[in-house]
């Protein structure tokens, strides 16, 4: 595999896309409510991730594998991803994204989007419907961190020409480990923590950050 010359990886649910996809899920069950407070003091570090996003699935439970298809096509991307996308490409950089959310929608959107890599939850299902819990390791800080780090050392990456972009207490260790770290759409402590804070909701502003 030919180096990169750079490795810019985004979290995906209010950075990459505009939506918050739990959310999306739970409408599906009629309780969008409560999951979006759960989601909002988990981004806002109240609570730990892992635990907060175990019982925010165990809320989706029963929701057939069929609402997907409208959950996915309700997904918006944030604007300027193609764009910033294309510049990283045209640079010799890579794309991922690491996220706390589900396969089940980025392995749809992310090849669109020029994403090159992503990591990412999966739910598990029983039969035609989600059984409420997560198949497999939870994607919580550490290992969002711990990926960025793992694919710089695949692509022959150094770390200082890494860039994360993230908007949640969830992304703080990721955006500790890259060689600079972005604050998108953030919440305040994010904000505070990052070397840098975009502030239009468009990722065409990072274009000029690259290395």
């Amino acid at each position: 595999m030919t180096a990169a010359r750079f490795l810019v990886v985004l979290d995906a649910d209010s950075t990459l896309l505009q939506d918050e996809v739990i959310e999306l899920i739970a409408d599906e069950a009629g309780r969008r409510a409560e999951v979006q407070a759960a989601t909002e003091a988990a981004m806002r570090g109240e609570v730990d991730f892992a635990t907060s996003l175990r019982s925010r699935v165990e809320a989706l439970a029963g929701v057939p594998s069929a609402a997907f298809d409208r959950v996915r096509a309700r997904v918006r991307p944030t604007p300027g991803v193609t764009e910033l996308t294309a510049a990283v490409h045209a640079r010799g950089g890579v794309v991922g994204v690491v996220s706390g959310g589900f396969h089940e929608v980025l392995d749809h959107l992310a090849p669109g989007l020029g994403v090159d890599r992503w990591r990412a939850n999966r739910l598990a299902f029983a039969g035609d419907a989600l059984d409420g819990t997560v198949d497999g390791e939870i994607v919580d800080a550490q290992a969002k961190a711990a990926t960025l780090l793992a694919w710089a050392d695949e692509l022959g990456v150094p770390r200082r020409r890494t860039v994360a972009i993230g908007d949640g207490a969830n992304d703080l260790r990721m955006m500790d480990a890259a060689g600079l770290g972005l604050a998108f759409n953030a919440k305040p402590a994010v904000r505070a923590a990052a070397n840098l804070v975009v502030g239009p909701q468009d990722l065409r502003e990072v274009i000029p950050l690259l290395p």
